[in-house]
């Protein structure tokens, strides 16, 4: 009796802790970005120590940029002052732009809020800020996999695009000109109460080096 009634308690456990496996990655297949559904809730930190929770942008439309100023094709967008005139354009439209570094210490990309706030005077960027995700939490969460990858959610809080910013995968400034902006598409379609057209492409940059 006493090898049964044993059995059973560890039966019962080795269960409990198997449904408890399940449990655990069932809830983090939940919080995993997808288009169509509400975008993850996280709250990071600025390059200035202002807490920044993507629930108090409910109501608004959020551009998510990731971020690696290292990157060349990165610096495309940004040596060519196109970065900073889209957030400058649709900050001017009520868009909340929120620009995003997950690259771990000691990686190509990462920056201290100091070596941050350098960039975005130098730069003239225009984001509403440049959040610090080390070590790379939400950019998992987003399975933000390249340097820029973008995501654009409405004023519901539901993610409508997640990909590249266009559809020339090319590290060179005079490629901008003549290629689609697919953010720029979301984002006018999804302002006129109309559906994206194209909800994902496929992002191209260099790796977020978390």
């Amino acid at each position: 009796m006493k090898r049964i009634a044993l059995f059973t308690a560890l039966l019962g456990l080795a269960l409990w802790a198997w449904n408890g496996t399940i449990a655990t990655e069932s809830a983090s297949t939940d919080t995993q970005a997808q288009v169509g559904q509400p975008a993850p809730i996280f709250t990071l930190m600025d390059s200035n120590g202002n807490s920044h929770s993507l629930d108090d942008f409910l109501g608004q439309h959020v551009v998510l940029e990731w971020l690696n100023h290292d990157c060349p094709f990165v610096r495309k967008f940004y040596n060519a002052g196109e970065m900073q005139r889209l957030q400058e354009y649709y900050a001017e439209q009520g868009v909340v732009w929120l620009s995003i570094i997950s690259s771990r210490e000691g990686e190509q990309g990462y920056q201290t809020p100091d070596e941050i706030n350098a960039s975005i005077e130098e730069k003239n960027m225009r984001p509403a800020a440049v959040l610090i995700d080390e070590p790379g939490e939400v950019g998992r969460m987003y399975n933000a996999r390249t340097t820029p990858h973008m995501f654009v959610i409405n004023t519901e809080g539901v993610l409508v695009y997640d990909g590249a910013i266009d559809s020339n995968p090319s590290a060179n400034p005079a490629d901008i000109e003549g290629a689609e902006n697919y953010v720029v598409a979301a984002l006018s379609a999804s302002m006129n109460g109309e559906e994206v057209a194209t909800p994902t492409t496929r992002p191209y940059g260099c790796s977020v080096k978390y």
